[in-house]
């Protein structure tokens, strides 16, 4: 059984979930999983899918962005689905998962995103590196820690630590290190 995965990451997108659904259906398709979901959040249509799909199936998305929202999301994806004996269909790709021909590309593909991403996180860390070498990067500067004494004044007030973050508009636990100690602003044995 051909199983279809659609997702669009807002509800504006709707012509885009519609175009998939489509295409899906066109694939031959019989059962069509959708959803409005951001790429971080949590894919409970993908979910239902995955537990949908039995031995033989084969789950079918037109794009693999539309499948996985990074290169380990998409193999924890696969994994489940293999584990089920399930195969995954990558139209604009031609992948599918079912030949071993299929499997070697994926795998490739996985291989070098991973490659990438890597080799993208080594260049940042040396652009820092040489930018504080430079003098040139500071870090991000420190919101909540230089607001301690507007914190410590509205505690004084009797406000509540979430009202105090949404006056100063930080987060609650910095409130919390701010009180905690109220010197640096962290905690006592943070940095």
């Amino acid at each position: 059984m051909l199983i279809g995965y659609a997702r669009t990451s807002t509800y504006e997108q709707n012509a885009g979930l519609a175009a998939q659904v489509r295409d899906l259906k066109g694939l031959g398709c019989e059962r069509i999983f959708e959803e409005h979901a951001s790429a971080l959040s949590e894919r409970p249509a993908l979910d239902a899918a995955i537990e949908y799909a039995r031995e033989g199936d084969t789950v079918v998305v037109m794009k693999l962005d539309r499948l996985a929202r990074s290169v380990k999301h998409m193999w924890e994806v696969l994994d489940r689905l293999r584990g089920k004996s399930v195969a995954v269909r990558i139209e604009n790709m031609g992948i599918d998962t079912s030949t071993p021909t299929g499997k070697l590309m994926l795998n490739i593909l996985g291989g070098v995103a991973e490659f990438e991403r890597e080799m993208m996180l080594e260049r940042q860390r040396e652009g820092i590196q040489k930018a504080k070498l430079e003098g040139r990067y500071k870090g991000r500067s420190p919101t909540a820690r230089a607001k301690t004494a507007e914190i410590l004044a509205l505690r004084a007030q009797g406000h509540s630590m979430a009202s105090i973050a949404g006056v100063l508009g930080i987060g609650k636990a910095s409130v919390v290190r701010a009180l905690k100690n109220p010197h640096t602003g962290t905690a006592p044995g943070t940095i």
